[in-house]
C-alpha cells in the first residue's frame, strides 16, 4: 500500500477526478463565448493568459488520472525531496506529488497559483488529503513567486500552468535543476517554443513525448 492508494487520499482523488471530468472547460460560458482561434491566441499569449485562465477559475484543469499516477511514480522512483510545480489549480497534481514525498520520507512541494479562489480550494484539498504539511503554495504570478527563495537543488519540475510561460519558467529554474532532474510538461504541444528548447540536446536536456499530452524531459549534467 502507498499513501496514494490509502485513506484519506484515494477516495478524495477519485472524487476530485470525477468532479473535474464532469465539467468541460468549453462548456463554461466565459470560454464558450470565444471562438476557437481566440481561445488558442489567448492561451498562447504572454499578455492575455491572465484573462484567459481567469475565465477558467471554476474549472479544475486537472491532469489526467494516468498523468497523476505518472507524477507519483516519477517522484517516488527518483527519490525526490524537492519539487516545484507551476500551476496548482485545485491541487490534484499537487496531491500526487506530495504523496510521493510522504512515501519518500519527507520533502517539500513548492507550487504557484495566481487565482485566489483556486489557492483556497487547493489548500482545502491538501488538508483533506493529510498532505498540507508537505506543500508550500505561493499565490501570485509564478514569474515572481518562483523567482526567489527556491532551494538550491530541485529534483522534479511540473509545468501545468499558462503554456506561453513554459519556456520562461524553465529558464528561470534551470540553475536549481540538479543533474538528472525530471521535468514534466502537461499539454506541452500548446507551447512550441518550450518543445524546441527541451528537444535540442544542445540546451542540456533529453526529452520525449509521453502518452498523448505530456512531454517528459531530463536535465543533463
Amino acid at each position: 500500500m502507498t499513501t496514494l492508494t490509502e485513506n484519506p487520499l484515494a477516495p478524495l482523488l477519485n472524487r476530485l477526478f470525477e468532479e473535474a471530468e464532469a465539467v468541460s472547460p468549453l462548456a463554461i460560458p466565459e470560454i464558450a463565448a470565444l471562438s476557437r482561434e481566440e481561445r488558442e491566441r489567448m492561451m498562447r499569449s504572454k499578455t492575455d493568459y491572465l484573462e484567459f485562465y481567469g475565465r477558467l477559475k471554476n474549472a479544475a484543469l486537472a491532469v489526467s488520472r494516468e498523468t497523476g499516477l505518472l507524477l507519483y511514480m516519477l517522484a517516488r522512483g527518483s527519490g525526490a525531496r524537492t519539487i516545484v510545480e507551476f500551476g496548482t489549480s485545485f491541487g490534484i497534481s499537487t496531491l500526487h506529488l506530495a504523496a510521493a514525498l510522504r512515501d519518500n520520507g519527507g520533502g517539500r512541494v513548492i507550487t504557484s497559483e495566481f487565482e485566489p479562489s483556486k489557492v483556497a480550494r487547493a489548500r482545502s484539498n491538501l488538508e483533506a488529503g493529510g498532505l498540507a504539511d508537505l506543500v508550500e503554495i505561493r499565490e501570485g504570478d509564478a514569474l515572481k513567486t518562483l523567482a526567489l527563495d527556491l532551494p538550491p537543488r530541485v529534483d522534479l519540475l511540473l509545468l501545468d500552468g499558462a503554456k506561453a510561460l513554459y519556456p520562461d519558467i524553465l529558464r528561470m529554474l534551470e540553475g536549481q535543476l540538479r543533474p538528472g532532474a525530471l521535468i514534466v510538461a502537461d499539454n506541452a504541444d500548446d507551447s512550441p517554443d518550450y518543445l524546441a528548447r527541451v528537444r535540442d540536446p544542445r540546451n542540456g536536456y533529453l526529452s520525449t513525448p509521453f502518452a498523448e499530452d505530456v512531454e517528459l524531459s531530463m536535465r543533463l549534467g
